[in-house]
């Protein structure tokens, strides 16, 4: 007879349990956003995070990705650098995770689920300021 317990000293940093729901990571992504620099926060609250099994093929194919698990996280919208000051209207510049792609990455990389969030979030939020991804990591280690 086994005994089907887990010893949670045993598991894997950042493990929850059962996989994380929409909601949780909605919850993280949040957490994360608390965490930015507060120069960035007036620019970014205007930013909807919205949390999605996988990107559709629509997506993919206008990015030139094959496999929905290899999206993480879009950003989707005009770059600060790239507006003007008369610009108005429009739809609001919008953060999709993929939450199936971020758990199989999590799973895969075994890192904490809460940072690989952030991580892709703040990725993400770093295309908003049109950063470079050298100022992105500079960003994250920041935050």
């Amino acid at each position: 007879m086994s005994d089907k317990t887990s010893n949670p000293s045993t598991l894997p940093a950042g493990w929850l349990g059962t996989a994380p729901d929409a909601d949780a990571l909605f919850a993280m992504a949040e957490a994360a956003l608390e965490t930015m620099p507060d120069v960035f926060k007036p620019h970014i609250t205007g930013v909807v995070i919205g949390i999605e099994e996988f990107a559709d093929d629509e997506t993919l194919a206008s990015l030139d990705i094959e496999h929905p698990y290899d999206l993480t996280g879009l950003y989707e919208g005009r770059p600060l650098t790239e507006r003007s000051i008369d610009q108005s209207g429009g739809m609001p510049d919008r953060v999709t995770l993929y939450r199936v792609p971020i758990l199989v990455e999590w799973i895969e990389g075994g890192e904490r689920l809460d940072w690989l969030v952030r991580h892709v979030l703040i990725h993400e939020i770093g295309h908003h300021f049109g950063f470079s991804d050298d100022d992105m990591h500079a960003l994250e280690d920041m935050a």
